[in-house]
């Protein structure tokens, strides 16, 4: 009788109502991983290649209308190839997981109901190459825009380069904050980790640039 009382208690609306909100609610990071993945990893390529592009552009030679034209010409080819490079990866992922899950159900002679219900958990969890191309496209433009928007309204070109590479490094930072935020992982290290390697590849591609610039110049 008491166990009766007691299972209808903790059965009752009241006690639903009383649950925490994490309990009712779970959210699947495995699932926002996939687009939150292609989102960040769009927004840190389109910061980290226009900025450096501009900066490398810029000190060859103080034209705004050249930085802006390196820059925008870099934001457009890069949404597209990271678009159709995200579609044609997550379609090849989408394809081995989808041929590894047909072989182990054929390897079952029956599959029970909690075999289906995983099974079709798995197929809902499967990337989407479409997500991930839109997802990386648009990152990829806001991060390019950055920079972009920083360098077109300053006249002094040295004023210029220094506030390109600040709005570089606050939005680095900016992408680190919102992924570790996003997936619920360490704010500190994302942070780090984003910001030290988006400098090392604007560095390695603004002394590319500019060494090559010159270069040219000469011949």
């Amino acid at each position: 009788m008491a166990s009766n009382v007691q299972l209808s208690e903790t059965s009752s609306p009241r006690n639903e109502k009383n649950r925490p909100r994490a309990e009712k609610e779970e959210v699947d990071y495995m699932q926002r991983a996939q687009w939150l993945r292609a989102a960040l990893l769009g927004a840190n390529d389109g910061l980290v290649t226009v900025a450096s592009l501009m900066m490398g552009v810029g000190s060859i030679k103080e034209d705004v209308k050249a930085m802006l034209l390196v820059g925008f010409a870099g934001l457009v080819a890069g949404a597209c190839s990271m678009a159709i490079g995200e579609f044609v990866s997550v379609c090849t992922q989408r394809d081995i997981e989808t041929a590894q899950m047909k072989r182990a159900i054929e390897n079952k002679t029956s599959l029970s109901t909690i075999d289906e219900q995983e099974e079709e958990e798995k197929k809902e969890r499967l990337p989407n190459p479409g997500q991930a191309a839109i997802a990386s496209a648009l990152a990829f433009s806001v991060g390019a825009a950055m920079p972009l928007l920083a360098a077109v309204f300053i006249e002094n070109h040295k004023v210029r380069m220094v506030v390109v590479a600040v709005v570089a490094t606050i939005a680095l930072v900016v992408f680190g904050v919102t992924g570790a935020v996003l997936g619920k992982t360490s704010v500190v290290k994302s942070s780090v980790r984003v910001v030290i390697g988006g400098w090392m590849a604007m560095a390695l591609t603004f002394g590319l640039t500019k060494f090559i610039g010159s270069a040219a110049m000469q011949i």
